[in-house]
């Protein structure tokens, strides 16, 4: 199950102490930006029971390309704020779809256009919905 309280990112904190969170603290973080910084619809999908790459994904949406790119901006600063850094991130450049990958927290953010196409919770319906509210 995806919110245990196995400590599974280790980061540098302030650049003297190491802090660790947990998959549902760094989900929650990132929950939290997406919503303060006006993403629509965010699921949380728990796939750790079907899937290797990751233990959930976080789907938002916006409504357009400078919506998206302020999303991934905000998601990345507020995320360094807590010691959090993503892997990698894909589709920056295009902002039709971005990936930002946290390792066991991918998050996706679409304009909406694009979140409708792919349709990425119908595509993993096997996975739990978490509910972040």
């Amino acid at each position: 199950m995806i919110f245990t309280s196995i400590p599974v990112h280790i980061h540098k904190y302030n650049n003297k102490k190491e802090r660790t969170l947990d998959i549902r603290e760094i989900t929650e973080h990132i929950y939290k930006s997406l919503y303060e910084h006006k993403a629509g619809n965010i699921k949380v999908i728990d796939i750790s029971d079907i899937s290797i790459m990751a233990d959930c994904f976080v789907i938002a949406s916006a409504g357009n390309a400078n919506h998206v790119h302020a999303l991934c901006d905000y998601l990345e600063d507020d995320m360094r704020k807590v010691g959090v850094h993503y892997d990698h991130v894909e589709g920056y450049d295009t902002a039709s779809w971005v990936l930002m990958d946290y390792g066991d927290v991918i998050v996706h953010i679409f304009d909406d256009k694009y979140r409708e196409f792919y349709d990425l919770e119908h595509i993993w319906k096997d996975g739990k919905a978490v509910d972040m509210a």
